[in-house]
């Protein structure tokens, strides 16, 4: 039988275990005993993913630091969907039909290709296509709509920054406010 099935046949017993076993076999991989709090399921599925890491290996050094970055920046309400690193793929086939004309575009690992050529930009090659200035993501579909107050690129509330004293003071929303104080309780 392989590591790879003994692993398997474990993770799949997992479910099965007491909460005490669990907690048991949660103190030998993490070397610390188990947060009270923490639920069966959370538990098995915490382990499962241990198991996993001794036996195949887990993240690198360098993805762990930048995850913590990312949680660093939601964190302090810093975080933009942009920074978490390139968003297209290389070897993403990009599509765009303009005044009859299929157009494709190549992601490579530097920059793009079209028409047998480079370019370091979507922006590069939709002006070329175009003949005016273009943003790249736009023309090619790729860019949502601009944030809305308060909201960031994916449409979640920003957290605002903090004020002299540390404190946030987080806006009421400008539904809330519009409506009158008597109609709201005319409702309740």
């Amino acid at each position: 039988m392989s590591n790879d099935s003994v692993v398997e046949s474990e993770i799949a017993r997992l479910p099965e275990l007491s909460l005490a076993d669990l907690r048991a076999r949660w103190s030998n991989l993490f070397g610390r005993v188990a947060p009270k709090f923490f639920r069966r399921k959370f538990l098995a599925k915490s382990i499962a993913y241990q198991m996993q890491v001794a036996a195949q290996g887990g993240l690198s050094e360098a993805i762990k630091r930048r995850l913590r970055e990312i949680a660093e920046a939601a964190g302090n309400g810093t975080f933009d969907a942009a920074m978490v690193g390139p968003r297209i793929k290389p070897g993403t086939k990009l599509v765009r039909t303009w005044h009859g004309q299929t157009h494709s575009v190549m992601a490579l690992d530097v920059g793009f290709s079209w028409n047998g050529g480079r370019y370091s930009s979507l922006s590069a090659i939709a002006k070329t296509i175009t003949g005016t200035n273009w943003n790249g993501w736009t023309f090619f579909g790729l860019k949502g709509a601009n944030p809305e107050d308060g909201r960031d690129v994916l449409g979640r509330f920003k957290r605002p920054p903090a004020g002299l004293d540390g404190a946030v003071s987080w806006p009421r929303s400008r539904k809330a406010s519009a409506v009158p104080a008597e109609a709201g309780a005319a409702d309740a």
